[in-house]
């Protein structure tokens, strides 16, 4: 393989403008190849690297030239796209989730196994600058003891992710539900990182967005495995919306918040709160880089990933179980 990996980037959306950002400072990757059914789009997306132009999979994985794929593709074309490249041998990064029900990860799971290439489900919060500070604070005890936690995201309607008349993010069919099984993972990852597994969740689901058919406002709460009850409210919306707390997490000695583009700690020897973290450094979409790197390791070197892919299935069941407890009004378990 070289010191090189050879990428194609399969569904130039949004979000594979995104990942390409995070692929810039990654040297070790080399796009390749773009595939997109809308030509156009391929064209663009290839322009930047001088990369070949596909209008299907199926005809990249026979005439193209590359080691591995980035699969950014409507949540209901994920199993059998990932399978596809499986079956070819090529390394595997899939956007989350890695599909709509679990027993299509356990397919997915199922042929990367069989394939015995790398494969990732990209899940960048893995990486987020801003995660990572809290995990190393909570790790020192810089708060004490966890005791809980809150999430609140209430986030716009993106016109390049919600817009247009065939946005399919609108679509139950094919995203397998609403914001909770898109967005929501990455809010709920953090929480697994710092708190270990969710047992149990109750849920109430809303609509106030019209034109997204599943849910575009949740309202949870989640038990953790470990005793701690989180909070988690997330949103999409056309309104303003103003200063927001993203993160909350409040320990037996203080607490850290996290906004956007800030981590303040609290704490005995900062009472009135500090900011930690290389301002330079912190950020979301810097996580794609990180997210990027470790695949790049993990094809290139042989390296295990920060997270194995069976772990992205805990962001699904989540979603699966708020979705139970929406309807049945009880609490649900996440796992058998």
């Amino acid at each position: 393989m070289g010191d090189k990996l050879r990428l194609a980037l399969v569904g130039c959306g949004a979000i594979s403008e995104w990942h390409r950002m995070g692929i810039r400072n990654v040297p070790e990757i080399e796009i390749v190849a773009a595939v997109d059914v809308e030509r156009a789009r391929a064209e663009a997306a290839a322009a930047e690297y001088g990369a070949a132009v596909f209008t299907s999979l199926e005809d990249a994985l026979a005439r193209g030239d590359f080691d591995a794929v980035d699969l950014m593709l409507p949540h209901d074309m994920h199993e059998a796209a990932a399978v596809a490249c499986f079956a070819a041998r090529k390394h595997v990064l899939l956007e989350k989730p890695m599909a709509t029900t679990v027993e299509a990860c356990d397919r997915i799971l199922a042929a990367a196994g069989r394939c015995a290439r790398v494969f990732m489900v990209a899940e960048n919060a893995q990486y987020w600058p801003e995660v990572l500070l809290v995990q190393e604070e909570i790790r020192k005890g810089s708060i004490g003891e966890v005791v809980t936690a809150h999430v609140h995201l209430f986030f716009p309607a993106l016109e390049a992710f919600y817009g247009g008349d065939r946005a399919w993010r609108m679509s139950k069919a094919q995203t397998g539900g609403g914001i909770c099984i898109d967005t929501g993972s990455h809010y709920v990852r953090p929480l697994r990182m710092w708190l270990g597994e969710i047992d149990e969740v109750v849920a109430a689901m809303e609509y106030p967005y019209p034109r997204m058919e599943g849910e575009s406002l949740a309202r949870a709460l989640f038990r953790f495995r470990s005793g701690q009850v989180v909070s988690y409210g997330l949103m999409v919306t056309d309104a303003p919306m103003g200063r927001q707390d993203i993160f909350r997490v409040t320990g037996t000695k203080g607490e850290i918040l996290v906004g956007m583009m800030e981590v303040i700690l609290v704490n005995g020897e900062n009472p009135g709160g500090t900011r930690i973290g290389d301002e330079g450094s912190i950020g979301y979409f810097a996580s794609y880089e990180g997210q990027f790197r470790d695949f790049a390791s993990a094809a290139l070197r042989g390296t295990k990933p920060v997270a194995s892919a069976e772990f992205a299935v805990g962001e699904l069941r989540t979603a699966l179980a708020m979705e139970r407890s929406a309807e049945t009004k009880r609490w649900e378990k996440v796992w058998p």
